[in-house]
């Protein structure tokens, strides 16, 4: 049995993938706390990724032979990363991460990714048992 067919497992499959993207673009954030200049990023919201990857599924892609072609969307797997809108205060060297923010929205991550894995694992034992094979 595939899992990646049931649209449950695609979807939290997908959900964790976008929570990985962003905790690698808010360690970028925390990073990049002192460089000059530097603007906080996040991505795009799930459901908006959610949107943009169902709708790309629906289409034809574009295939690229020559360097000028106009390429397709981004790739299925990737979501799109954007400057955070909400900046809470500027530094004089111009740097708008505030390091309390990030790490609470690292930590809000984190708590997504728990609870994404939890119903991963709950819906998969389901599974199991409906099978016969038991929980483990």
């Amino acid at each position: 049995m595939d899992l990646s067919q049931l649209g449950l497992f695609r979807r939290i499959s997908k959900r964790l993938d976008w929570l990985t993207q962003r905790q690698g673009v808010l360690a970028e954030n925390v990073a990049n706390s002192d460089t000059p200049n530097y603007r906080p990023r996040d991505l795009a919201p799930f459901e908006q990724h959610l949107r943009a990857s169902a709708a790309a599924a629906g289409r034809l892609q574009p295939r690229v032979t020559q360097a000028g072609h106009i390429s397709g969307p981004a790739a299925p797997g990737e979501a799109k990363v954007q400057r955070s809108e909400d900046v809470y205060e500027v530094k004089p060297s111009g740097n708008a991460v505030n390091v309390e923010q990030q790490m609470m929205l690292v930590a809000e991550t984190a708590m997504d990714h728990q609870l994404a894995l939890n119903l991963y694992q709950k819906h998969l034992g389901m599974i199991r048992t409906a099978l016969g094979r038991g929980s483990r």
